[in-house]
């Protein structure tokens, strides 16, 4: 959680619940409320895809559910918005590397 800002002169940061879910695999530590691009970025991990045409990483893009760029697998469902998604404790996320499935 080394991307979070911990102190602001004029906000207050009200202390949340922290909770964990799986990024490839990895346990990442998040806090309730935080969407999944918010936790990936706060733990320093900025590619959140590659292409499926022509491989380019992608991250955070808007952040407001608008583009593609930050579409993941969450608990094995393909095309989520990871920006607009909330992680919950023990979720699991993976990187899209392609279109994903129609389900």
């Amino acid at each position: 959680m080394r991307g979070r800002i911990k102190f602001h002169p004029i906000l207050e940061f009200k202390e949340k619940k922290k909770i964990k879910f799986y990024f490839e695999d990895q346990e990442i530590e998040a806090y309730e409320g935080d969407t999944v691009a918010v936790a990936l970025h706060a733990a320093g991990i900025r590619i959140l895809r590659y292409t499926p045409i022509n491989g380019r990483p992608a991250g955070l893009f808007c952040a407001v559910g608008k583009c593609s760029s930050c579409l993941m697998e969450i608990d094995g469902i393909p095309n989520r918005r990871s920006c607009m998604t909330r992680v919950k404790e023990g979720m699991r996320v993976r990187r899209q590397n392609k279109r994903g499935d129609v389900v």
